[in-house]
């Protein structure tokens, strides 16, 4: 089991650590698995569509998150690493890169991109990973399965006036069926995919609403 693993791990860690130079060459040598996720891409038939370019920055997470580990939270006051086990880029990275093709997704938008392009914003939506990892679940044994948690909060922010013109967060929980890596990431790409849909659908409406109420000079 992949919670008896990051046990003994721990146990062992200090350990690893004496053993110096060889035994850090060689756990480096391990193979390590490389997982991605995938975009949203059904979406509701009734949004409006919107002619605003938008950029997508990229997500703020704290350094649990912010790297291209998979966390597992054994109890809420624990950060562990699934072992074995990795995004294909750091999380912040590949949530924005999934915003931006689920904006696409969506064929209600003329154009998002992210900053690095050039691109010139109408809006620009401004993402904090909240919450990113699998744990246990709320009341759960320690043997029950783990659940993948994903917590965004989206600001809209109008580029024009540097103001914040809607804020919310949007949050998913997905049970995998196993410990096993490939389950575990499956619940997350449940649990995120779920949560992009609504990020993407709100943000598309509040956007649209918004351009409609400003004066034309301040639109584009």
């Amino acid at each position: 089991m992949i919670r008896h693993a990051l046990f003994a791990l721990a146990l062992v860690a200090p350990v690893l650590t004496a053993c110096g130079g060889l035994s850090t060459l060689t756990s480096a040598t391990e193979p390590t698995d490389l997982y991605l996720l995938t975009p949203k891409s059904t979406f509701d038939a009734g949004l409006p569509r919107l002619r605003q370019q938008i950029v997508v920055t990229e997500p703020t997470a704290t350094a649990a998150v912010s790297n291209d580990r998979i966390t597992v939270q054994p109890t809420p006051l624990e950060v562990r690493f699934l072992p074995g086990a990795r995004w294909v880029d750091r999380a912040p990275v590949i949530i924005q890169t999934l915003l931006i093709e689920s904006f696409e997704n969506s064929g209600k938008v003329d154009a998002v991109g992210r900053s690095a392009i050039g691109l010139r914003a109408d809006y620009l939506i401004v993402t904090d990973i909240r919450e990113f990892q699998a744990r246990v679940p709320d009341g759960g044994l320690p043997q029950a399965p783990l659940e993948a948690h994903v917590r965004l909060n989206i600001k809209i922010v109008h580029a024009g006036s540097d103001r914040i013109i809607a804020s919310r967060s949007f949050e998913e929980l997905f049970t995998a069926a196993s410990d096993a890596p490939r389950d575990i990431v499956y619940a997350f790409d449940e649990a995120l995919g779920d949560t992009l849909r609504d990020a993407v659908e709100w943000s598309i409406r509040r956007m649209h609403t918004d351009a409609a109420n400003r004066p034309a000079d301040e639109v584009y």
